[in-house]
């Protein structure tokens, strides 16, 4: 009877610990973010002229919802400016020079300025050519993916008289995670301002 009894209340044993262990394990659930949520897109012209007592000798289209405004460690130096977008802590520097002869020099400084600087901490560059051969708009547009300070830099020239550059900043610890809506965003408004870019030769 002893050897029964022992033999009968293993599966038991083994019922009670089968149901014990279905029980669901707890997960964590993955970090989430904050819904952003963006503007209507909506461009308006920049002429180049008198900007801040300034003549530039280009024009584009820039988001209606960004603000343009000076570099002020560059007041006294024209062709370095800002758009800023204070409710993203987003802002896209940009500057103008005009080419003497030095084409190759502004395109070193560009990018050592823009992507070397990044390259580091960055998980791939993708470079995309800029060629808009009707309004003599020629360059490159660098999406840097990871831990950057910024994701996307770009530089267009007429390979003769004009060099203009940007580069896209967050005022936010780097997450590509968290910014990549804001930076697939921005990038748009970036391309849109490449698309509708024009020299104004005298």
């Amino acid at each position: 009877m002893t050897v029964l009894r022992k033999y009968s209340f293993l599966p038991v044993c083994m019922v009670l610990i089968a149901v014990c262990s279905c029980k669901e394990v707890a997960v964590p659930k993955p970090k989430g973010y904050f819904r952003i949520g963006f503007p209507a897109r909506q461009y308006v012209q920049f002429t180049g002229n008198d900007f801040h007592g300034q003549n530039l000798p280009l024009t584009f289209e820039y988001p209606a919802y960004g603000k343009l405004s000076l570099q002020a460690e560059y007041e006294s130096e024209p062709g370095w400016f800002d758009i800023d977008f204070p409710g993203y802590r987003a802002r896209i520097y940009l500057t103008y020079r005009e080419v003497r002869n030095d084409l190759e020099n502004l395109m070193d400084q560009s990018y050592k300025m823009d992507v070397k600087n990044h390259i580091t901490k960055a998980d791939a560059i993708n470079e995309n050519v800029i060629a808009d051969p009707e309004h003599k708009v020629y360059g490159i547009l660098y999406d840097l993916k990871g831990s950057t300070a910024t994701a996307v830099q770009f530089f267009a020239t007429d390979s003769v008289k004009h060099f203009f550059r940007g580069s896209l900043y967050f005022d936010a610890e780097p997450n590509p995670d968290s910014l990549a809506p804001s930076i697939s965003f921005f990038r748009e408004d970036i391309i849109h301002m490449i698309e509708t870019l024009r020299w104004k030769d005298k």
